[in-house]
C-alpha cells in the first residue's frame, strides 16, 4: 500500500545549480540512502529578529526550529538561504505548519535557492517574499514503489500534498504542476511569472 507521505531527498548537486534531485522511501520502509548529502549540514543562525536557515532539511527540523524559536522568541522572519531539499516530507510539513501557526514571515535570500521540500517550508510563511536572483526549484516526488507523476490521479497518495498546499493558501494546481515540471531526478526552476501565478509569494 502506498504511503500518503512520500519523502524527498537530493541525489546530486552540481555547480551553477545543475541539480539532480530524487526522493526517498516512505516512512514505513525507511529511507533510500542519498548520495553526496551530509545530513548534518543544516545551519540555523539568529540575528536580531531574523532566523537564517541553510542546508538539507531532515526529520529533526521541527525540533530544531522549536528549540531555536523558544530560545529567541523575538524572531518574526525566517530567511531561507540555500536549501537543496529534504529527507523527510512529513517533518517539512510539520515545520511549515509551525511557522504558519507562529505567524512567521518567510523570505528566500537574494541569489539563494530553495528546492523540493525547501519550497514547502517556504510556503509556511504568512507573508512570503523572494530576493532578486533567487531560485525556486520543484520536481515530482518518488518513493520506493512509485513515481508521483505516474500514480493514478485519483490515488489517495496525493491527498497529503493537496491538503497541505490548500492550507498554505496555494492553489492545488501547483501540486500537479510540480509532478509534470520535472522528474524526480531533475529540478525545474520556476520563472517569476510562474511564482506569481501559483501564489508562492504574497506580494
Amino acid at each position: 500500500m502506498k504511503s500518503a507521505n512520500p519523502m524527498r531527498c537530493i541525489l546530486g548537486l552540481g555547480v551553477c545549480m545543475a541539480i539532480l534531485v530524487g526522493c526517498s522511501a516512505n516512512p514505513s520502509q525507511g529511507k533510500i540512502p542519498p548520495a553526496n548529502m551530509d545530513k548534518d549540514t543544516l545551519s540555523l543562525f539568529v540575528e536580531d529578529n531574523t532566523l537564517y536557515l541553510s542546508g538539507v532539511l531532515t526529520s529533526q527540523l521541527p525540533s530544531q526550529l522549536k528549540s531555536v524559536l523558544t530560545e529567541h522568541p523575538n524572531v518574526t522572519d525566517v530567511v531561507l538561504v540555500d536549501v537543496p531539499g529534504s529527507t523527510d516530507q512529513l517533518a517539512v510539513m510539520e515545520a511549515a505548519r509551525m511557522l504558519r501557526y507562529l505567524e512567521m514571515k518567510t523570505h528566500i535570500a537574494q541569489t539563494g535557492y530553495v528546492l523540493s521540500g525547501g519550497v514547502d517550508l517556504f510556503l509556511g510563511g504568512v507573508e512570503r517574499t523572494i530576493g532578486a536572483g533567487a531560485g525556486v526549484g520543484v520536481h515530482s516526488w518518488r518513493d520506493t514503489q512509485d513515481w508521483g507523476d505516474e500514480v493514478n490521479l485519483n490515488d489517495p497518495v496525493h491527498a497529503s500534498y493537496l491538503n497541505f498546499y490548500l492550507e498554505m493558501g496555494v492553489p492545488e494546481r501547483f501540486y500537479w504542476f510540480t509532478l509534470d515540471a520535472a522528474p524526480a531526478e531533475r529540478v525545474y526552476f520556476l520563472s517569476p511569472e510562474e511564482i506569481y501565478d501559483y501564489q508562492l509569494v504574497t506580494d
